[in-house]
């Protein structure tokens, strides 16, 4: 599975649409406009010396790309890949600098659209969670679903030894 998501249709504003996927039991959200493509699964080249999360890099189309294990970054238990774990490759900006990294997930779930109704921010250590890694949470239907910063938490986890 690869999937190569397109330029705006003009239906919806993309600044409010969100990729969900699943990690255990929580669906996640991140900005439609950070996702490059999604893949499946595979195997991907070792780095010596990584953070634990970080399992390696892959070649996508010459450019090398780090890959990051979510539910590793997250503190949640392992979980072996199956058919549905998938690869969400981001682009997300630090320090000035463009990077590209994948994603590893254990299921892609749903694109919605959120408008700022929707969301509600999440408030300085609620939950013990440091604010810069969650937006906050969109509303949908009878669901909440966690909405996350990409950059701290990317650049905490390549800025310890992968890059």
């Amino acid at each position: 599975m690869q999937v190569q998501l397109s330029d705006n249709d003009g239906m919806t504003d993309m600044s409010d649409q969100f990729l969900t996927f699943i990690l255990g039991d929580e669906e996640y959200g991140i900005e439609i406009l950070k996702v490059q493509e999604i893949k499946s699964w595979g195997p991907c080249t070792p780095i010596p010396n990584a953070p634990e999360h970080v399992l390696g890099v892959i070649n996508l189309r010459g450019a090398i790309v780090p890959i990051v294990d979510l539910r590793c970054r997250f503190g949640m238990d392992p979980k072996e890949y199956t058919t549905t774990t998938a690869i969400i490759i981001v682009r997300t900006e630090h320090d000035g600098q463009h990077r590209i990294v994948g994603l590893v997930v254990d299921k892609v779930s749903e694109v919605y659209h959120l408008g700022a109704d929707s969301i509600q921010p999440i408030e300085e250590g609620a939950n013990g969670q440091d604010k810069g890694y969650i937006r906050g949470y969109g509303q949908i239907e009878n669901k909440l679903v966690v909405l996350i910063n990409l950059a701290p938490i990317l650049s905490t986890s390549l800025d310890a030894g992968a890059r």
